[in-house]
């Protein structure tokens, strides 16, 4: 509906974006700079949809066009949410100042999401916010509480609309009106944006005429910076729910949830302030940024829950903020030991999993001389630099549950300082494999659960009830234990640690559940070849992690 309005904007913009590839993009690390300097940011995903509890977008029921699938709930049902939708306790302000005391440099909202209703006074559609009977423009509050702020401020829009009539049809091209229609009015209405977030859903360049559309963004906005998720590159990566691996050459950020779904859902799961503090450090020690999440209630409030968590982390950031904001990820790649920050001739050692550090554990060789090593969090530190790598002696009283941070004082600029690994994984194993791997996709292959990333996976296909994860060594060796760290939640109920013997399995440890942490021992045993049997899960199980243990460190220090 009213599509002519696209039509006359677009016939108007039409000559100055007629050669998007005039846009110059020699700006691009100077307009990057603040965003690399701020590393954690404020993802907020809200709308009617609140009212159900249930995901934004993905629960609408009817026709996913170019997507497939449909949600739970009844699309005649999901569409008219928005006629009583109320959230009279939205008060932009204190959202903004929630943002604020958690640490957070600056703040995501979804202006639109696949669902297509829209959460601000759009001229192009009828279903919107300011159709509700709260009226009111949630984006204009919130721009403007930002603003006053000093909060940088981005637009999520998803080009996808699974509401619009004319969305991947022959109409598709109207489609098109409508969406760069809505895009400029968010360019232009709301004062300075900094931050464009696209999710196209893996959709094309020709599929949004990206090239035009991402023209006009910048011609309207030269300085925002714009994510890959609209069929172009642009200026930054977007992993999902997942740490990003270590990468200097190009920025990222990860996007995550605090909770277990990105709108508001009833007693959702809150992550502990341990798990939120490990996301942030693994993000800021592989040189990206963390986008972290919550949805809002359906009153418009922030639930207590969430709130008290994002303080808990701003409280922490207060203390050691000067190891992630304006630093860069390394010389020390990350590991399940932890990660490391650098900045000027500092080195930030994040030791973050004391069950990864033993008596022989070691840093490796640099190419830098230390000087100086103090304990940041407290205590005394001993580190001897040898040919071999850098060793630690800390005592216990000194290791902190939260995150160990040593400072080490380098003989010159630690960025300069060529990355290296904590361990080489191939070393360790002769090659691994699995009953299944999500889509066939290498990035989800069987060998991301033993390489020692905690921001890589191995997944299985969704509806996968029984997997298999198997490690062949490259010779015979001994273990008494075993560490798994789960992703997305606690799918496995049922499962054997397995070792092969005289060309059969046999189990070593059952268990049930597994979790995001799981450690336990086990009689010792040596073999050349490992597996976890997952004998019953809810759907498709997926692990960061699966870690043979020796005998010294199979139990918990």
């Amino acid at each position: 509906m009213r599509m002519w309005m696209g039509l006359v904007l677009m016939t108007a913009f039409g000559a100055a974006l007629s050669n998007p590839g005039a846009m110059a993009d020699d700006r691009q690390p100077d307009r990057m700079q603040w965003w690399r300097e701020a590393r954690f940011g404020l993802f907020i995903h809200w709308g009617p949809v609140s009212l159900k509890g249930t995901e934004i977008g993905w629960s609408r029921g009817g026709e996913r066009r170019g997507t497939g699938g449909t949600g739970q709930i009844p699309v005649e049902v999901y569409d008219n949410l928005y006629k009583e939708f109320n959230p009279v306790e939205f008060n932009a302000k204190e959202w903004v100042e929630i943002a604020k005391q958690a640490g957070m440099k600056y703040l995501v909202f979804t202006t639109r999401h696949h669902d297509g209703f829209s959460m601000f006074d759009t001229a192009f559609s009828d279903y919107k916010i300011t159709n509700s009977p709260f009226k009111r423009d949630v984006v204009a509050e919130l721009a403007q509480a930002c603003h006053e702020a000093g909060l940088r401020l981005g637009f999520y829009y998803s080009p996808p609309d699974w509401h619009h009539p004319d969305y991947r049809t022959e109409n598709h091209a109207r489609f098109l009106e409508y969406l760069h229609g809505q895009v400029r009015e968010l360019c232009t209405k709301y004062g300075r944006i900094d931050i464009f977030w696209f999710d196209g859903l893996g959709g094309t360049e020709k599929d949004w005429d990206a090239k035009n559309l991402v023209a006009m963004i910048r011609r309207l906005q030269p300085d925002i910076i714009v994510n890959n998720r609209a069929g172009l590159p642009e200026d930054h990566d977007t992993p999902e729910q997942t740490v990003g691996t270590f990468q200097r050459t190009r920025p990222w950020e990860t996007c995550m949830t605090i909770g277990d779904q990105w709108a508001w859902k009833p007693n959702d799961r809150v992550k502990s302030l341990k798990q939120c503090l490990d996301v942030l450090v693994r993000c800021a020690g592989g040189d990206g940024n963390l986008l972290f999440n919550v949805g809002p209630m359906p009153d418009g409030r922030i639930e207590g829950r969430m709130v008290s968590r994002l303080a808990e982390m701003g409280a922490w950031l207060k203390q050691y903020g000067e190891t992630i904001y304006g630093t860069r990820g390394g010389p020390f790649k990350p590991g399940l030991w932890g990660a490391s920050t650098c900045k000027g001739d500092k080195v930030y050692v994040h030791i973050l999993d004391w069950k990864a550090v033993d008596s022989s554990w070691r840093l490796p060789k640099i190419d830098a001389r230390i000087t100086e090593a103090a304990m940041l969090t407290g205590g005394n530190v001993k580190v001897r630099q040898t040919r071999k790598g850098i060793r630690f002696d800390i005592p216990e009283t000194a290791r902190q549950d939260l995150d160990t941070i040593v400072v080490l004082t380098l003989d010159r600029p630690a960025f300069d300082v060529p990355p290296v690994a904590a361990v080489d994984p191939k070393s360790k194993a002769a090659g691994a494999s699995a009953s299944n791997v999500f889509q066939n996709m290498p990035e989800y292959a069987a060998d991301m659960a033993f390489d020692d990333d905690p921001g890589s996976r191995w997944a299985t296909d969704g509806g996968t009830h029984k997997a298999w994860l198997a490690i062949r060594l490259k010779m015979p060796a001994a273990f008494a234990g075993v560490h798994i760290r789960e992703a997305c939640g606690s799918r496995v109920q049922s499962f054997a640690v397995e070792y092969l013997k005289n060309g059969q399995w046999i189990p070593c440890y059952r268990g049930k559940t597994i979790g995001e942490d799981f450690h336990a021992a086990f009689p010792p045993v040596k073999a050349r070849e490992f597996r976890l049997n997952i004998l019953k899960a809810t759907e498709g199980p997926t692990l960061y992690e699966f870690r043979l243990l020796p005998r010294e460190k199979s139990v918990r220090p």
